[in-house]
């Protein structure tokens, strides 16, 4: 590596960096802001316009706040295990690719980009793992325990929703897959690209990701990690101060790196919906054309992929505001018994389209279909019943 190559590759990790811990109080004051409007509440507004500057309130006392240890923690491990969950989130997203120019993006185009983004993000379970064991609290081990079984259970069906970006790109690389979307949208309409969202298996695999995504980042409805409710907090019960925004931080910018890879594998990454090649074409020739030529071919990218991880992050808070937390059953059954069979029946299909073209998938996914609603559709919903009992009375020990 030559010294240039070392100075490019310093300033493409400052702009990484730089993009995500900037972006971070925004994403914490939009979320409020949106839980606010989707509950009919005013939501932060005191501080500066439109309360802007409330993350920086927010970040000014948990700096100046008390730390707490617990007597009987082991106090190395419950030291560590925040900057375990805040690391992996920041080193996610060093292989999405934010514009065509490789100067300045990605930090590392290699050749198992999508592989490097599993094994980050599945690092973060670590940190909450050893989090709810270091604090010798039982509700802080139940939400540590949780969250283990919980990555574990979703990484298969995140990593079978991404084969099929992969199985369709040929590559592990995301470059690769992105420069797979810029085809004719369907192979005949020119003037479109080819997201793969547009295609039946990028559509299940896209759905079946942003699941996977919720349940990887402990958002709701997934959130029983740190279910208050039944946990107190979960494994951040016994963190106080900066050792708790370190988790808050992680979990905000776990969620921009999965929202970036998906917007990388499905929605056409930095690709913008109408393909610009023939105005870039004209730009030859100087003049406004050579002015729309750079926007649209240098400029304009890094702002569609920003656009595109936003419309999910605020995908991210509609399913906050709307959905009730799942039972722990729930969740597993959602895991294992839904999502990996469907990821390999997608997977499958996916296959099919590469090796014998369009019509044989297609008819897959209709005689799969059928199959589904002849069997499972016909299941009636559960019914419970409430029965209120009149002469409840409070509970009282024994010794009492």
């Amino acid at each position: 590596m030559t010294l240039a190559d070392f100075g490019w590759a310093l300033l493409r990790i400052a702009i990484l960096l730089g993009f995500l811990l900037a972006v971070l109080p925004l994403l914490i004051w939009l979320e409020r802001r949106a839980l606010a409007w989707f509950q009919n509440r005013i939501g932060p507004n005191r501080l500066g316009p439109f309360g802007l500057l409330q993350p920086m309130a927010d970040a000014v006392k948990l700096f100046f706040k008390e730390e707490i240890v617990p007597a009987n923690a082991d106090r190395l491990i419950w030291a560590l295990a925040p900057a375990l969950s805040l690391f992996p989130a920041l080193v996610a997203a060093a292989t999405i690719p934010w514009g065509p120019n490789r100067l300045l993006t990605p930090v590392a185009d290699v050749d198992i980009g999508l592989l490097y983004f599993l094994a980050m993000s599945s690092l973060a379970a670590y940190g909450v793992l050893l989090a709810g064991w270091s604090s010798n609290n039982k509700y802080s081990l139940l939400g540590g325990l949780r969250a283990s079984a919980q990555v574990i259970s979703y990484e298969l069906g995140m990593g079978l929703a991404l084969a099929t970006a992969v199985v369709t790109a040929g590559s592990f690389r995301l470059t690769s897959i992105v420069e797979m979307q810029a085809q004719p949208l369907w192979g005949v309409v020119p003037f479109l690209h080819n997201w793969l969202i547009f295609t039946p298996w990028g559509l299940v695999g896209a759905a079946l990701f942003f699941i996977c995504m919720l349940a990887e980042t402990n958002r709701a409805p997934f959130d029983l990690p740190e279910a208050e409710s039944e946990l107190v907090a979960g494994y951040q019960t016994e963190y106080s101060s900066m050792k708790f925004a370190a988790f808050f931080m992680g979990e905000y910018i776990a969620i921009l790196a999965i929202s970036g890879i998906m917007a990388t594998c499905f929605l056409g990454g930095y690709l913008a919906p109408i393909n610009w090649s023939p105005i870039q074409a004209l730009g030859e020739g100087g003049g406004v054309w050579g002015v729309l030529a750079a926007i649209t071919g240098a400029l304009a990218p890094p702002f569609w992929l920003v656009a595109k991880v936003f419309g999910l992050v605020f995908v991210f808070i509609w399913v906050r505001a709307t959905l009730l937390r799942l039972r722990y059953d729930q969740l597993m059954n959602l895991g294992w018994r839904f999502l990996i069979p469907a990821g390999l029946v997608n997977l499958t299909l996916t296959v099919v389209y590469v090796v014998a073209g369009w019509m044989p998938a297609l008819v897959g996914y209709g005689v799969v279909g059928a199959l589904y609603f002849a069997t499972v559709g016909k299941r009636k919903p559960e019914r419970r019943e409430v029965r209120l009992v009149s002469e409840a009375q409070p509970y009282r020990p024994k010794e009492a």
